[in-house]
C-alpha cells in the first residue's frame, strides 16, 4: 500500500478524503435501506445447503416468478460491457461498450411488446465520447447526475449527464482500467486495473491511495484486478476486489488494510458482487462456479455451478436472487433454496461463426426489470411476470 499524501497516516488521510465532496455531487441514501438481511436465511439453511451438492430446478408444483423478454435496445456498435441503472428508478439507463462510447438511454416511452416479437424498449438520446479505447465499466452516482467510466485507455472519466461532457479525468493507472465504483455517499471512487492495482480517488480526480503493484506491498493482488466494488453498508466501510490471481480480497476502507483473502476458485475471477445489505459477496469467473461468501466472517458459504465462464454477477434488489451472465445463458438462482429459478436465453438465430452471449447485467431499482448486455451490441430487457405454476 502506498499513499500519495506525504507525512500523514492512512486513516487520517482517508478521513480528509471523506470531507472532500464537491457540491455538484450530492450524497443520497442507499437504495437498499429497507430490505431484510441477505445473510440470515443463508446461515439458517447452511446445513441444508451443504447436503445439496448442486442446484436443481424448482419442483413442478411450486409457484414461481419468471422473467420474459419484453424488448431490445440497439445503438452500440460493439460488445456491451456494462449497464448502470439509477437508484430512484428514473426512466433512463447508461451503458458502456467496446465501441469506445457510452450511451444514455431514454426509457420514458417503452413500447409494449410480446415475447414472440420484442420491440425497441428504449431510445439512445446521448452518446458520450472521449475515451480512446474500449469502455469497460460504467456506474452512476446515487443522485443520478453523473456517470463514471473506466477504459482500456487507462483512464477514468466523470461525466455530467445533463450536458454529456467530461467534468473530470482520472489519470494514474499504467494499464487498462477494468472496473470502477462509487462509494454509497458519492465521496470516494475506486478503480481496478490490469496493472494489478486498486486506486482510491476523491471526486476531484486526485488519487489518494494505491493498493498493490510493484511498490504496493505484499497484500495486493498478484494478477490483473478484474472487478472492484464498495459494500453498500455504511456501518462497515469495505471494498471487495476480484482478480486473475484466483482470489477475492476484502479491504477495510477506514485504513485501506486487507481484512480477508477469500480463496476457492479454480480459475481467474471475472466478477464480484455485494448483496444489497452488504452482508454477502458473490464471485465468479473462468471455472464457471459462483462462490458465496459471508463478508463479516470472511467464510465461504457454498457454491453454485453455472457450468460456463461467468462474466458478470448481480443481486436482485428485493428478492433473494443472484444473476450470472455466462457464455451459455443468464442464470438466476434463488439463494435461500439454491434452486435455479430460470435460464434466460434469447430465441434468436445465430450464424455459424457468430458468438453470442451475455457480458453484463443490471436490475432496475425496483427489481422489476433486468437489463442484459450482449456481445452483439444489443441490450435485451426482461421483466418479472405474474406468478406461474408448473404442470
Amino acid at each position: 500500500l502506498r499513499s500519495s499524501v506525504p507525512h500523514s497516516s492512512v486513516e487520517s488521510a482517508v478521513r480528509k478524503t471523506l470531507a472532500q465532496l464537491p457540491p455538484t455531487i450530492k450524497s443520497s441514501p442507499s437504495r437498499y435501506g429497507r430490505i431484510p438481511s441477505f445473510i440470515s436465511p443463508l446461515r439458517r439453511r447452511r446445513r441444508l445447503h451443504r447436503r445439496s451438492r448442486s442446484p436443481s430446478p424448482l419442483p413442478a408444483t411450486m409457484a414461481q416468478e419468471t422473467l420474459s423478454l419484453v424488448g431490445t435496445m440497439r445503438g452500440h456498435n460493439g460488445e456491451v460491457t456494462a449497464i448502470a441503472t439509477p437508484i430512484d428508478n428514473s426512466p433512463f439507463i447508461v451503458s458502456s461498450s467496446r465501441d469506445k462510447s457510452l450511451l444514455v438511454w431514454d426509457l420514458s416511452n417503452p413500447v409494449h411488446s410480446t415475447p414472440e416479437v420484442p420491440s425497441e424498449y428504449g431510445v439512445p438520446f446521448r452518446r458520450l465520447t472521449g475515451h480512446s479505447h474500449f469502455v469497460q465499466d460504467v456506474v452512476l452516482s446515487s443522485d443520478g447526475q453523473f456517470a463514471l467510466s473506466g477504459s482500456w485507455d487507462g483512464e477514468l472519466r466523470l461525466w455530467d449527464l445533463s450536458t454529456g461532457l467530461t467534468t473530470r479525468r482520472f489519470v494514474g493507472h499504467e494499464k487498462d482500467v477494468i472496473s470502477v465504483a462509487f462509494s454509497v455517499d458519492n465521496r470516494q471512487i475506486v478503480s481496478a486495473s490490469r496493472d494489478k492495482t486498486i486506486k482510491l480517488w476523491n471526486t476531484l480526480g486526485e488519487c489518494k491511495y494505491t493498493i498493490g503493484g510493484d511498490l504496493g506491498g505484499s497484500e495486493g493482488h498478484s494478477g490483473w484486478v478484474s472487478c472492484v466494488r464498495f459494500s453498500p453498508n455504511p456501518a462497515q466501510p469495505t471494498i471487495v476486489s476480484g482478480s486473475w490471481d484466483r482470489t477475492v480480497k476484502v479491504w477495510n476502507l477506514t485504513n485501506c488494510k486487507l481484512r480477508n483473502t477469500l480463496q476457492g476458485h479454480g480459475g481467474y475471477v471475472n466478477a464480484v458482487a455485494v448483496s444489497p445489505d452488504g452482508s454477502l459477496c458473490a464471485s465468479g469467473g473462468k471455472d464457471g462456479v459462483t462462490l458465496l461468501w459471508d463478508l463479516q466472517e470472511g467464510k465461504r458459504l457454498y457454491s453454485l455451478d453455472a457450468t460456463s465462464v461467468i462474466h458478470s454477477l448481480c443481486f436482485s434488489p428485493n428478492r433473494y436472487w443472484l444473476c450470472a451472465a455466462t457464455e451459455d445463458s443468464v442464470k438466476i438462482w434463488d439463494l435461500e433454496s439454491k434452486h435455479v429459478v430460470q435460464d434466460l436465453k434469447p430465441d434468436i438465430p445465430v450464424s455459424k461463426n457468430q458468438i453470442l452471449y451475455c457480458t453484463s447485467l443490471s436490475w432496475s431499482a425496483d427489481g422489476s426489470t433486468l437489463y442484459t448486455g450482449y456481445t452483439d451490441g444489443t441490450i435485451r430487457v426482461w421483466k418479472i411476470s405474474a406468478y406461474s405454476y408448473g404442470a
